[in-house]
């Protein structure tokens, strides 16, 4: 094809004229040069001029005069550029209306719009055309014979490209709507391919251009062929298929939605259920292991109190509800004792160095320990002694503390250097024994050694130098001492505190007593008798006048040694129900420790000697006792036994001991750094609590000649008073709490006094007594008390009384079980207001509202509002006790009340809702009655008496009692012991933090 085409150029003047002459010449015409001229000129140099040329002479020759072609027929046909456009206007204008719509459709279909550039002609296939015009054969027909479109047999085109320029109409017609040709002509070539496709509905219009198309054939309502309408109307059918597709599918979609939603839902219900369930189940079982970890932990108090107490802080953060607390509260309610458990056998001896500091034990291990006992909550093993070749039996340091003696049945005596308690090393050995050596004690010197041994003897030893220790005597009273070597047989002998004496047993029922003041030639100087079994061990007191024995015969004996050679027999004790083992005096000489084989240590109070009492039971040891032995300080007990364990128990914690009989009431001093106490012992105590956890006793207050049942202090606390069954009220100066002085006696009550109240200024005192009355004096002058009124009741006593805080109002229970409210405005002459049925006993205002409570054997507390003080109401009432209630306590701020009874129990309700009080905790460890309870002023203490002989101190606060648990604790609670108590619970040590190495 390339080779086969020729370019031809545009034609030269000559040639112009030639094209135009010649066709002219040839069919008998001739041409007017004027025309020719014009011709020439209009058509030179111009690209394409040959079509507008040859139609022009066309029109020109049609419009001829005679055989010539003239100028004017030129000018009349419109010249070369409007000979064209005047054809077509002419031939448009002689269609009829159908005819011209197809002619108009027709021309624009074969119009190419330019963009950018010249509109063009566009050649199209007669399938393009719409076959089903009746009009389209007769305008081709017409439109073809006016030369202004060129048929063949398959394509149609405008012949003359110049017609676009030269006709105004088709101009007008492409500009009205070019956009919308534009859509029409991309239609109509999309309308081609699909055919061409075999209508492929891949090829349909979708989306915007559909939308576009659709638009514009809606509007403008185009002469569309039947391929393209078939094209568009399949488009849009498709598209309404597609978008019923679409619809259906988001119907379903949604359906699923719904369907997805609600299982969702459902499965979130299932989930959120199985959550809840889970919660549930989690709370239940957290439930059930706290409940069981609480009854553990009071299993446990008494022979692991470090366990016990961890238990039930563990089982409160697990469910923090009253029962928890409870036993976080309750966990200092007895003694507590730290166990030393590193001895694998039974521990037999616990000694403490004379400074308190360090602790010696041995043990049926072969072992003797050292342990560092400065903070005796948590001592450190420091050493341990392992020389002997048999158990350790007993151990004992010298007076200045240098030097340990330890005896073993491998039949020796050891000397050990314990200057470095992290270092000692063996000095010595006491060898000449036949025979396990039971027992050694130096004497008050250092400088001897007193072994006793199942080999019969009791020796005596030089140890001035303990590298080379000799012997110095043996013990022989003259008697015959027959017994076989058996460790049911003890031997031992113990030095006075003067060293002149030594107290020696030999396996029978009696105490030798010896003369050692030459230690070269002791001599026998008298023999104590009275228990009928074996006795166990001796202990000198102090001051070395009172003498005290252990016997299997089940009791304690006192003795007195004024007279070493006329011993006397002071008191018998008795309570222990097995053996007693072990006892020993502590540093005050005012108690005595005893240890049996009833796996108890008792504590007994001898101050007065031939009236010994015991004190309390101490509990923990799970067998046998073997050792008793008080601190320096008397704060700390050890004890061993057959359980293999050495406790160490806190005596100068929270149970004070000293009265030996029951305890009616207690109260704080206003400075919060004493406590008073009333008995039925006749003494009031004062104690000292400048350290909460050390209290001392300071004073002992005599003279009542029956039982003290009321204590109280005036605001400034340097003036005491107690109330006595003895018909009496005293007055005591406490100006030195040491030494208090007794200032006065009012003796004016007919019977015993029940209570005593000082007014908020300090200058009235109240008695309250069951003689009926109610006696009020001025102490302004507490030498010289003066009379001020008597209240009195026709049918009952008094049992309680009490002054409002604003010291207007006096309110008194009585034995008839009402509450009396006198106006005491005028204290001369009170004035009687109210009564208050149903509850008697005690009385006691809120300190910061109009507050009071009664109690009643009713096992019942009430509350009642004095706002009006003439027509009191009752607020509440609370249960919970389960016998006669003996006290209520509030707290400095009122918002809680403490309550006593005879369930052994105290109470705490939160009162800041008087008309809804809650209870928060229940406090036990008393073993009888509580008759009172006080709080210490920083309301984090609450002190209480009972007729156990006892005053428990305890922690009201968690945060408190926490922090306490936490720091006694020696060890956390290993993960083995957690999941035996809390099983399938994350191990979480409740005091890991607070734990020290």
């Amino acid at each position: 094809m390339q080779e086969s085409q020729v370019l031809v150029g545009p034609l030269t003047g000559d040639e112009l004229r030639e094209a135009i002459i010649q066709p002219a010449v040839r069919a008998g015409y001739t041409v007017e040069s004027a025309l020719l001229a014009t011709l020439c000129t209009n058509a030179d140099g111009r690209a394409g001029v040959l079509p507008l040329l040859s139609h022009a002479l066309l029109e020109t020759w049609r419009r001829r005069r005679g055989n010539t072609l003239t100028l004017a027929g030129f000018q009349a046909s419109g010249g070369m550029d409007g000979a064209l456009g005047q054809t077509a206007e002419t031939l448009y204008a002689s269609l009829d209306v159908g005819q011209q719509a197809s002619a108009k459709a027709l021309i624009l279909r074969l119009t190419a719009l330019g963009e950018g550039t010249e509109d063009t002609k566009r050649r199209i296939g007669r399938g393009e055309l719409d076959a089903d015009d009746p009009h389209l054969d007769a305008v081709l027909e017409r439109l073809a014979v006016a030369r202004l479109i060129t048929l063949d047999c398959d394509t149609v085109e405008l012949t003359h490209e110049a017609l676009i320029r030269s006709w105004p109409r088709l101009h007008r017609w492409l500009s009205e709507d070019r956009e919308g040709l534009r859509i029409h002509h991309r239609l109509t070539e999309a309308t081609t391919a699909w055919e061409t496709l075999d209508r492929d509905p891949g090829a349909l219009y979708r989306g915007t251009r559909l939308a576009l198309a659709r638009d514009w054939a809606q509007r403008c309502d185009p002469p569309l062929s039947t391929p393209e309408r078939r094209f568009l109307e399949a488009s849009i059918a498709a598209e309404v298929a597609e978008r019923s597709l679409v619809q259906r599918r988001a119907r379903r979609l949604r359906q699923l939605l719904v369907v997805l939603t609600v299982l969702l839902l459902l499965a979130f219900a299932a989930v959120g259920y199985a959550v809840h369930a889970q919660r549930l189940a989690a709370q239940e079982r957290n439930i059930a292991l706290s409940q069981k970890a609480v009854a553990e932990a009071a299993a446990l108090r008494a022979t692991n109190p470090a366990l016990a107490a961890q238990l039930g802080l563990a089982a409160y953060r697990l469910v923090p509800a009253s029962q928890t607390r409870d036993s976080v509260l309750n966990a200092f309610a007895t003694p507590y004792a730290t166990r030393l458990t590193a001895h694998t056998d039974v521990t037999t001896r616990a000694v403490f160095r004379p400074d308190g500091r360090l602790l010696a034990t041995t043990s049926r291990d072969g072992t003797a320990r050292l342990w560092e006992v400065g903070d005796p909550h948590h001592p450190r093993e420091v050493a341990v002694l392992s020389s002997h070749t048999a158990p350790v039996q007993g151990a004992v340091f010298s007076p200045d503390g240098r030097l340990l003696a330890t005896a073993s049945w491998d039949s020796t005596a050891r000397l050990w250097d314990v200057t470095e308690p992290h270092q000692p090393h063996e000095l010595g050995v006491v060898a000449g024994h036949t025979d396990a050596v039971y027992s050694v004690a130096f004497s008050p010197d250092g400088n001897v050694l007193v072994t006793g041994s199942a080999d019969r003897t009791i020796r005596l030893w030089d140890v001035s130098d303990p590298r080379e220790p000799h012997p110095l005597a043996t013990l022989d009273d003259g008697v015959d001492h027959r017994w076989a070597s058996n460790i049911n047989k003890p031997v031992g002998a113990i030095w006075s505190p003067s060293g002149a004496t030594l107290a020696t047993i030999t396996g029978d029922t009696s105490v030798r007593l010896w003369d050692v003041s030459n230690p070269h030639q002791p001599h026998h100087l008298t023999t104590l008798t009275g228990h009928t079994d074996v006795i166990w061990s001796v202990a000198f007191g102090p001051d070395g006048r009172a003498l005290a024995s252990a016997s299997a015969d089940r009791t304690a004996r006192l003795w007195d040694l004024t007279d070493p050679q006329q011993p006397q027999q002071l008191a018998v004790l008795t309570g222990h129900t097995n053996d007693v083992i072990s006892a020993t005096f502590n540093p005050d000489r005012h108690v005595l420790a005893t240890g049996s084989t009833d796996r108890t240590v008792r504590l007994w109070d001898v101050s007065n000697p031939r009236q010994p009492r015991e004190l309390t039971s101490l509990a923990g040891h799970t067998d046998m006792i073997w050792s008793v032995a008080f601190s320096p300080d008397a704060r700390t007990l050890a004890s061993t036994s057959d359980d293999g364990t050495v406790r160490l128990t806190d005596l100068s914690g929270r149970v004070l001991t000293g009265h030996t009989s029951a305890v009616y009431s207690l109260m704080f001093s206003p400075d919060r750094r004493t406590l008073a106490t009333a008995s039925a012992d006749r003494t009031a105590r004062l104690w000292d609590l400048t350290d909460p956890q050390r209290p001392q006793q300071l004073a002992v207050l005599t003279g009542h000649t029956d039982e003290v049942f009321a204590t109280a202090s005036n605001p400034r606390g340097d003036i005491l008073a107690t109330a006595s069954a003895d018909h009496t009220v005293r007055l005591w100066d406490l100006t030195d709490l040491h030494q208090p002085r007794p200032l006065v006696t009012l003796a004016d009550h007919a019977e015993g006094v029940t209570a005593v109240a000082f007014s908020p200024d300090g200058t009235v005192l109240a008695s309250s007594s069951t003689d009926r009355t109610i006696r009020l004096w001025r102490i302004t002058d507490p030498r010289q008390p003066r009379p001020l009124a008597t209240l009195s009741s026709e049918s009952a006593g008094f049992m309680s009384v009490a002054f409002s805080p604003d010291g207007a109002l006096l309110a008194a229970g009585s034995t008839d079980r009402t509450t009396q409210l006198w106006d005491i405005t005028n204290t001369e002459q009170p004035q009687p207001i109210a009564t208050l049925p149903g509850h008697s006993t005690a009385t006691s205002f809120s300190p910061h509202d109009w507050v009071l409570v009664t109690m009643s054997p009713d096992h019942t507390v009430r509350l009642w509002d004095l706002a009006n003080p003439r027509k009191p109401k009752s607020l509440a009432s609370l249960p919970g006790h389960t016998a006669t209630i003996q006290n209520a306590a509030f707290n400095s701020t009122g918002t809680v009340l403490a309550t006593t009874g005879n369930d052994h129990t105290t109470r705490l309700w939160n009162l800041a809702n008087p008309r809804h009080p809650e209870q928060t905790a229940t406090l036990t460890g008393h073993t009888d009655t509580i008759h009172a309870a006080a709080f210490h002023p920083d309301n984090t203490t609450l002190a209480t008496t009972g007729a156990d002989h006892t005053i428990r101190l305890w922690d009201t606060s968690i945060e408190q009692a926490t922090a306490r648990i936490c720091n006694v604790i020696d060890r956390p609670i290993t993960q083995a012991e957690w999941d035996h108590h809390f099983p399938g619970l994350h191990y979480q040590p409740p005091c890991r933090q607070n734990h020290r190495d």
